[in-house]
């Protein structure tokens, strides 16, 4: 199931679907309490100041915005931004060394991964 790079996000429900189907011997609403579990814990952690670190995926934390003063686009007034917490994400080492192999195959320079048949 290659998605195209632009455009196209999965949803929560999409990936639920794909968990499923890998793994034929859970019950789908088991998947998605499964997931709604990780997401909520994540979210929790975040909310509370925390890092979580997926090894391997990425890290996910919290990064503070001081206040600022920014620009309504339509009338071009001048307008006080609070300072706020957003979420950050960091990709790890494995994740982003399997995303730019993809990026250069795709640009040609590296050859086309092997079959699954020629693995054997």
């Amino acid at each position: 199931m290659n998605r195209p790079v632009h455009g196209n996000a999965m949803t929560k429900s999409e990936l639920i679907a794909r968990l499923a189907a890998r793994n034929p011997h859970l019950y789908q609403r088991d998947v998605e309490r499964i997931v709604a579990t990780v997401f909520d814990e994540i979210s929790k952690a975040l909310a509370t100041g925390h890092r979580v670190e997926l090894r391997g995926f990425g890290a996910f934390s919290v990064k503070q915005r001081d206040p600022r003063t920014g620009r309504n686009p339509r009338t071009g007034e001048q307008v006080a931004v609070a300072s706020k917490r957003v979420p950050y994400f960091k990709t790890g080492k494995d994740l982003r060394d399997r995303l730019n192999k993809e990026a250069a195959r795709a640009a040609g320079l590296l050859p086309p991964e092997p079959a699954d048949d020629d693995k054997k």
